[in-house]
Parts: C-alpha cells; structure tokens; sequence
C-alpha cells in the first residue's frame, strides 16, 4: 500500500433523504439513482464503525488532524438523538489519535437552537446553502410544494449568527445560476456576513452540459468575473473560497478547493449502509461512477486509497488531459473538476466507466480559462512582488531573509556558551540606537554571512562543527560592535592566529597554529582588543597596525557606495570556481584599474543595464583561472550582493562578467525571496541556445541573461546573426508557460521591453 494518499476528510451521509426538491440537486437529479435504495438514516452500527475505522486510518498514517463533513441528503433530519451518537462516536474513537474537526453541510431548514445546542457542545461547524437573494435561491431551492424556502434559510443563518452559537457558522455555500444576477447574488450573501463564501459551479459533464442560455463558452466565466469586480470594489468584504484559491496559485501556492489546483483528492464518503464511495459529484456522471465496491464492516480505508478512481484523481499533471497539460493555466484549474471531465466514448455506451472517459477537458474549460486570465488580468499589478520592480524592497526582503535564518540557526544551537554570549552581545547593539541598527543591518547585509548560515543548516551536508560556528558567531558580533563605534566589549575566538571581522578586515593575534579568546570593542574612531596577559593596544584604519589587514574597496563611480573587494572572508567560497588567494597590493590596484575601465566601457555601451548593475552590488571577489569561453561573472550560491569575476580577464571580459554575473546575481536574489515559478520541472521547454529542454528556472535565467549579452554585443558591434529572434522565440516560449507565477509572467513583460529597447 505505499505511495497511497491518506484520508484526511471524510463525508459522512447520516441521511439519505431531504425535505426540499431543488431540481439542480446531483444527489437525486442527476444520473445516478442510488440513494433510493439506501436506508434513510444511518445506523448505530455504521456510525461506530465508520469511527473506528476512521481512528485507524489516522493512526496507521499519523495524521495529525483528521475531517468529518456531516451531510447527506439534508443531515438535519437525521434528528438530534443520532446526529449526538455520530459526535459522541467519533470523539470516543479519535481521543488521543488525531484532533477531530466536525463540520456540517445543511439546507437550514431544521436548524434550532437544540440542534445548535448540540454542535456548540461538540464544536460541529456548520456550513448553510444559499443561492443569494429570494429571487435567485427560489429558482432552484423549493419544497416540493414549489413554496419558497429563502425565509426560513434567513432565520437559521440569523440564528447562526447570533451568541453563543457565532462561532460555528462556517459560510455559505452558493450553487451558480447565471440567469441570476450576480451583484444582488453577492449583496445578499455578504449581507449575512459569512466567515467564508463558497460559488460551486453547477454540476456538469459533456453528456449533460451545463446551461447556457447566450449559448456561450464562457458564460460563468462572466458571471463569476462580475462578482469578483463587484466584491473587489466593496474592499472584499468576505472571504471567497475560489477568489482565494486562484490568488494563491496564481502566486505560486496550493489550490484551496477540489474544483480547481492539480492537488489530490483525499476525501472519501461514507453512504447511510456503509458503503464507501468516491467523491459525491461522481453522481452526476453516470449511475455507479462513484461505487468502489467496499464498506466499512469488511474493508479498511487504504483499500479505497488503491482505487484506480481515487488513484487518478491523486496524480497532480500527469492526471489531466494532454490538452489541459499543454494549458498555460492548468495550475490554476488543475483540469476543473474531476466529475466535469466525463464523456463517454462514442463506441462505448453512455455509462462505461472506462477511465478515458475522464481523460479530457473541463466541460466548463473555456469559462474556466476566461476567470483565471481575467481575475490575473484585474489583479497582477498590484499581485506581484514589489521586490520585482523596486531595488529597496528586494534589500530589505533579502536582509530579512538572513536575519529569519540567523533566528533559525539560533534556534539550533542553544547550549554553546560562546555562541549564547555572542548573541546577546548582537541584542546589545541592535538595542544601541540608531548606530547599532545600521552596525548590524552592514553585518547582516554581508553577502558571506547568508552563505555561512546557509552552510550550518544545510541538511544535505555534515553538521558544522558547533565551536566554529560559534567563532564565527563572535566574529559577526564583534564586527558590529566596532562598525556601531560601540563601547561593548565583545568576545571573539580566534584559530589558527587571526580572526575575520565580517565587512572590516582580518586580525592576527598569534602565531598560525595557535588560538585564543581576545575581546574587541571601539575606542576614540578605532578600534581596540585587549587579551590576558598583554597591554590593550589599537588597530583599524588609522593605527597603522601590521597584524590588521582591512577589506579593500572600490568605487564604481562617484555617486555610487563602494564595494568590497572581499579576498578575505573563508566564506567567500560559494561561486562555481574558486576564489583566489589575497592580493597583493600592487595586484589590487591593477585591478581597480581594470574595473574602472571595464565599468567605464559599460556605462559607454549599455548605460542602463550598467545602472542597473551597480544595484545592489556590495562585494566583489577575484576568482582564480582565467576567463571562460564567454567570460562571464559568477553569482555566489546564498551570497546575495557578491559578485565573482576572473582577476586574469581583460578589460572587456571584465566587463561582460560585472553584466552577466549581476544579471544573474539579480535573478537569484529575486528568486529567493518571490515566487517566480511553481511546478519548476513538471514541464520540459525547448530552449535555443541548449540541446536538450530545460525547466522553466533555467530558460527564464537564460533569457534573463541573454537579452543584457545582445544589448552589450550590439553596442560593442559583436553581435551574433539571429541572436534577437532566438530571444524573442524562448520569450514567446515563457509567456505561455504554465509555470510562471503572477511575478514570473511580469518579469518576462519586463524582459520584452527590454528587449523592444535593445531592438530600436
């Protein structure tokens, strides 16, 4: 049984019958019929049964948390005394196992305050359907009389409503009408102030279309984007579930409702007998679509886990049709949902369950395509990460990001005194005014600092040893301390005779091969270090002190800040090609002067994307070897700000390195703190510059790249014939990639008039 998804929720009928006729009901409307030989209510027998076998479901798959939806028919009638047992059964069996979330699904009709007073007492949760208006729920939600039922819906959600029973109204649940008009539909709801508002699109399948009286394709996609409008100017006053959902995948993350997303199922339902089934919206695709063959006297939950209908609908991608998977927004849709993918073949009748009948499109496809383009459309500006557009955002998400994972790191390695001592010497100078503030944000910004958290929670790699950490730790501290000019004594430990002070330089205070502790603090615009034994003496910028090497800088301009030249920090190790040892001082002035020029040749050539480089740049380290076939810079893995360029390279490989290596140092900074793409490697895109196909991280990288080489190549009159063309096929390419988020379709926006600008 491995690989087999879990249960997590499950509906339970405990009534088979209902006290209204809705004629859009796929309980007893729609093609299968098999409630009419189910018992009317559910048995002692199936109640404690269902329970137990529930309890080991959790129990054998550890779930922390398990669901149980209370439904039918209409669940009310099942009466108090039952509806108390089902409450009482399951918490019994559930005690110490997995916490217990009861909900139910209601017309409305029957709920009183003793039926209120029963689920306040089990925290039963209760969900009430209502089309919107009395106009709009009376076109489907009658008695079979034809009487109206919206009045009596209105007192039970009032009742709902009111204390103590407040905290079980979970929302509203409205089935579609598109010959309902949707801004009183909305006004009505929202009147009624649900937690949580659910729009279910009327069940459907190629058989039995769904109603479209302008015979249109998107006829609910309309419908549904006139609500949205309507609810986005009234400041989305409630919740709604499938507005939520495609925000979310839209963005990069999960769906939040089984009618759309790639997630799998993990429902099962329980029939008033015992038998267990599939999803309940089988029913409307033909007589037994739901039908697994087992119960819960004889069989275990896992076995309906091995379904081969349960199985299909747990494959994310690979369980949509080749069509959907070849739609830009599948991840969104995911296929629709399951039930309204059914057709049956024309050489097959119209019952079979033969699973291609499944394998196609939504019946509600194009609607489906119409309200993730249009609620995309209505919302990517403001959607997509502000990092995407603006240089301070990005800094200040990629110094939270480190301090998020400095607090993480601490987390881990409580009980090391230095490290203790070391963190509350950090706590001391962010608490020491504005000086210390900007003391540790410097610190923290150091591009080595990210790559040596990193490299102590990195679960793939041995554990760091704890002592090192810590002297790194104590470094980092002191490193603060003296940049802040603070008068706080911080205690480094030192190895081998030297240690490095993050952003400041290097200090030997022994000989190689020895180590000690010495504690650093400023003193009169310098800095100072006393140790055991021996006189307190200054070094730092103005003490003229040989066992003190200071980081190098340089200047890419006369406005611009200057940037390290780190040849220093023992974590500078993180570009694809290895660091080269400390320059000399001769060899660090030869190479400003190559930087000078080879910044000088960009600004001539490609001014903005030169501006545009100098953004956020902060470290630069010389690589050993000489250039690659292109020259091009390294962006230092979880080193955002350091940049790796060849020593040995000229002055306009130089250049084309401080380019291509801040295009890409950019890339990865944005990638690490917005979501750009999910699902990176379901899809395989061909790409003009590689053989094979490659994800979409690596074709938006590469186009990332490309469209700042072709700018610098046709300005320096080394373009390559057709290099546009191929930029503009793999743009083509990401624009209809199912991958990219909100953020990652903007930023390929930004890419084409960056290349519309290289082209003119």
């Amino acid at each position: 049984m491995t690989g087999l998804i879990a249960f997590r929720e499950i509906v339970l009928k405990v009534h088979s019958r209902c006290d209204l006729a809705c004629d859009h009901c796929y309980v007893y409307e729609h093609a299968d019929q098999s409630w009419r030989a189910r018992p009317k209510v559910i048995s002692p027998e199936v109640i404690a049964q269902t329970a137990s076998r529930l309890a080991e479901h959790a129990r054998t798959h550890a779930l922390p948390s398990v669901t149980v939806i209370l439904h039918g028919g209409e669940p009310l009638l099942a009466g108090t005394a039952r509806l108390r047992l089902v409450c009482e059964e399951f918490t019994r069996a559930l005690d110490g196992v997995a916490a217990l979330d009861l909900r139910m699904h209601t017309n409305g009709l029957q709920l009183s305050r003793r039926y209120l007073d029963l689920f306040a007492e089990f925290g039963v949760s209760v969900s009430v359907s209502l089309d919107g208006d009395r106009a709009a729920n009376d076109r489907h939600r009658r008695f079979a009389d034809g009487r109206t039922s919206h009045p009596l819906v209105l007192a039970a959600v009032d009742l709902l409503r009111t204390e103590p029973y407040r905290h079980l109204y979970q929302g509203l649940l409205c089935t579609i009408d598109v010959a309902n008009d949707p801004v009183a539909v909305l006004d009505a709801l929202v009147e009624l102030a649900p937690p949580r508002v659910d729009f279910l699109l009327p069940h459907a399948t190629w058989q039995t279309p769904p109603v479209r009286p302008d015979e249109a394709p998107d006829t609910y996609a309309r419908w549904l984007l006139r609500v949205f409008d309507h609810w986005d100017r009234r400041g989305r006053p409630v919740p709604v579930r499938l507005f939520d959902s495609l925000f979310s995948t839209l963005a990069g993350g999960p769906s939040l409702t089984e009618s759309l997303g790639l997630a799998p199922t993990d429902l099962v339902v329980v029939e008033t007998d015992g038998n267990l089934e599939q999803v309940d919206s089988l029913k409307s695709a033909f007589e037994g679509a739901a039908a697994t063959g087992f119960n819960v006297f004889d069989h275990a939950f896992d076995l309906v886990a091995a379904h081969p209908g349960v199985r299909a609908r747990q494959l994310g991608l690979a369980g949509v049709s080749d069509a959907c998977r070849r739609c830009p927004v599948v991840r969104s849709c995911g296929g629709g949902l399951y039930t309204h993918r059914y057709k049956a073949g024309s050489d097959e009748p119209s019952g079979s369950e033969a699973p291609g009948n499944f394998d196609n499109p939504s019946v509600y496809c194009t609607d489906l395509r119409e309200l993730v383009d249009g609620v995309e459309g209505r919302t990517s500006a403001s959607a997509s990460a502000p990092e995407l557009s603006d240089p301070a955002e990005l800094a200040g998400s990629q110094e939270q990001l480190t301090r998020d994972l400095l607090a993480l790191l601490n987390d881990r390695r409580t009980g090391d005194s230095d490290w203790e001592r070391a963190w509350r010497v950090l706590g001391a100078v962010e608490r020491a005014g504005q000086a210390g503030a900007d003391a540790l944000d410097a610190v923290l910004a150091h591009p080595f600092t990210r790559t040596w958290v990193m490299a102590c929670l990195d679960p793939g790699q041995e554990a760091p040893d704890a002592a090192r950490a810590a002297r790194r730790l104590t470094a980092l501290a002191a490193a603060a301390v003296l940049r802040g000019g603070l008068d706080l004594p911080a205690e480094v430990v030192y190895r081998d005779g030297e240690v490095y002070l993050p952003t400041l330089g290097l200090l030997r205070l022994g000989e190689p091969g020895t180590e000690g502790r010495a504690t650093l603090h400023a003193a009169d615009g310098g800095y100072a270090v006393r140790e055991e034994g021996r006189p307190e003496h200054r070094f730092g910028p103005a003490a003229g002190d040989a066992r003190w090497q200071p980081v190098r800088t340089w200047s890419p301009g006369p406005d611009a800040a200057p940037v390290a030249l780190e040849d220093l920090d023992p974590h500078r190790n993180c570009f694809a090609r290895p660091p080269r040892l400390r320059l000399g001082a001769g060899e660090a002035e030869e190479w400003r002067e190559r930087l000078d020029a080879a910044w000088a040749l960009l600004h001539a050539s490609v001014p903005e994307f030169a501006r545009a480089a100098a953004t956020g740049l902060t470290t630069l380290t010389p690589l050993a070897g000489g250039p690659r076939a292109r020259g091009w810079g390294e962006a230092g893995r979880h080193g955002p700000g350091a940049l790796g360029v060849p020593y040995a390279a000229g002055v306009a490989e130089t250049a084309l390195a401080l380019l291509t290596g801040r295009r890409r140092a950019g890339l990865q900074a944005l990638t690490e703190v917005a979501d750009l793409y999910a699902l990176d490697g379901e899809w395989q895109h061909p790409s003009p510059w590689r053989e094979r196909p490659v994800p979409v991280s690596r074709l938006l990288a590469d186009v990332h790249e490309r469209v700042a080489v072709e700018a610098y190549r046709r300005a320096t009159a080394t373009a390559e014939p057709g290099g546009l063309d191929r930029i503009n096929r793999a743009l083509d390419r990401l624009s209809e990639a199912a991958e990219l988020t909100s953020t990652g379709k903007r930023l390929v926006e930004q890419l084409r008039w960056e290349l519309k600008a290289v082209d003119a």
